[in-house]
């Protein structure tokens, strides 16, 4: 996570962690979105694959989970393994697990609903201010739920095969332009 100069996190404290965690994935699956922006600060930055850049403040975390409801109304979040904590206690890493089936419209980018269900896993790193997310980056493969989705081709199959074939013929073939009107590279 990136910091501005004079910008710090409180030491977390392992106690208070595993309590707040739990508040965290119950307002999640509650479907809450106030409820989850109140795990943060006001002037929280929202860092995850799903936003087009990293949201600021609570608004932007209610329209996230606002739009993760409409995508994915049955989803649910799981923690798989705990926590842990960094050595110098000020960055939280909180494993999850989130399961649904895309019935709504997946916004951003805009994805018509598929009826396909996601089984997916990444990490939260959190840095915290009075007691709330200050800092706050999703980690996971955002290109895996396009592909369990159908919305990109699975790895190894046909079409990745054929877009790969592809791409290498027209690399090829720009090169053997440059070459051919004694441009470099």
């Amino acid at each position: 996570m990136n910091h501005g100069a004079g910008d710090h996190g409180e030491p977390i404290d392992p106690d208070v962690l595993e309590a707040f965690s739990r508040r965290y994935f119950d307002a999640w699956n509650s479907r809450s979105a106030p409820n989850v922006a109140a795990c943060a600060t006001t002037d929280v930055v929202w860092d995850s694959p799903a936003l087009p850049k990293p949201g600021i403040g609570r608004q932007a975390v209610v329209g996230l989970v606002q739009a993760t409801a409409v995508a994915f109304p049955d989803y649910e979040f799981t923690a798989p393994s705990p926590w842990a904590i960094s050595h110098d206690r000020l960055t939280a890493y909180v494993p999850w697990r989130m399961t649904g089936t895309n019935t709504g419209s997946f916004d951003p980018p805009g994805f018509a609903p598929t009826g396909r269900s996601i089984d997916l896993s990444g990490i939260d790193v959190w840095q915290f201010r009075n007691g709330l997310i200050w800092r706050y980056q999703a980690v996971y493969n955002y290109s895996e739920i396009a592909r369990q989705l159908g919305l990109s081709p699975q790895r190894d199959g046909t079409i990745e095969r054929v877009a790969v074939r592809a791409q290498r013929v027209f690399v090829s073939m720009s090169r053997a332009r440059r070459r051919i009107h004694g441009l470099t590279r």
